[in-house]
């Protein structure tokens, strides 16, 4: 069968044949591209797309650069006032050092204090007080190295010299005190109150009978062979 009418006007297909024929304004373009102008036109778009991706990377890193200028925070000035001094300003104060007091007369100081301790006591403290001075007594032995066991010896001891009285004087010898030290100015050496301090007169007696006895008990020993320690 023809594929011609019979007046000889050809048969526009249908389908196929027309969707396979490029419309007409893209095949001009596709046909000026491949032209020596077309050629130039092509570059142009090229190179304006490369500058437009450079400038959108750009802008990025300078926002981000932006933002990281923007999260540093410079340090605050300081408000603090400034203090200066002349080379010869003089000073108000002095401050001392803990080297400039010396062990001598941080022992005097010392001495100075206990001293006015004992004073403060002794204006409450009876002169005369046998059942004081024996609880006095029983609380330094520990001191000189002795347990309790060593308090009934002291007791009976000085109850034979004494009877813990701190006045006590030997009419014949002139010993005095609790201890009976002969002389009495012997205490001196524990106290310039030794007259009149039981814990000053049990301080040196006690001193005294570790050194020569070596203990309360030894003592008493002693005394009971010769009537005096």
């Amino acid at each position: 069968m023809s594929n011609t009418k019979s007046l000889g006007t050809p048969v526009r297909h249908r389908g196929r044949h027309r969707a396979e024929t490029p419309p007409r304004g893209l095949a001009r373009i596709t046909a000026g591209l491949n032209t020596a102008t077309g050629g130039r036109y092509r570059n142009a778009v090229v190179a304006a797309s490369v500058g437009l991706a450079a400038a959108v990377s750009g802008g990025a890193a300078a926002n981000g650069g932006d933002i990281a200028a923007a999260g540093s925070i410079a340090p605050a000035a300081s408000t603090s006032p400034q203090i200066s001094a002349a080379s010869d300003a003089k000073l108000d104060f002095i401050r001392p050092s803990v080297g400039s007091v010396s062990k001598a007369q941080s022992d005097q100081q010392a001495q100075a204090a206990a001293d006015a301790a004992k004073a403060e006591l002794l204006k409450t403290q009876p002169v005369n007080d046998p059942a004081g001075a024996q609880a006095y007594a029983s609380s330094q032995l520990a001191k000189f190295g002795w347990g309790q066991d060593q308090m009934q010896a002291l007791i009976t001891l000085w109850n034979r010299e004494s009877n813990w009285t701190t006045t006590a004087t030997n009419a014949s010898s002139g010993a005095y005190g609790i201890a009976q030290s002969l002389p009495g100015g012997k205490m001196a050496s524990a106290g310039s109150d030794w007259q009149t301090n039981y814990r000053t007169q049990i301080d040196w007696g006690l001193g005294y009978i570790k050194d020569r006895y070596g203990s309360p008990a030894n003592a008493l020993a002693f005394h009971y062979t010769h009537n005096w320690y």
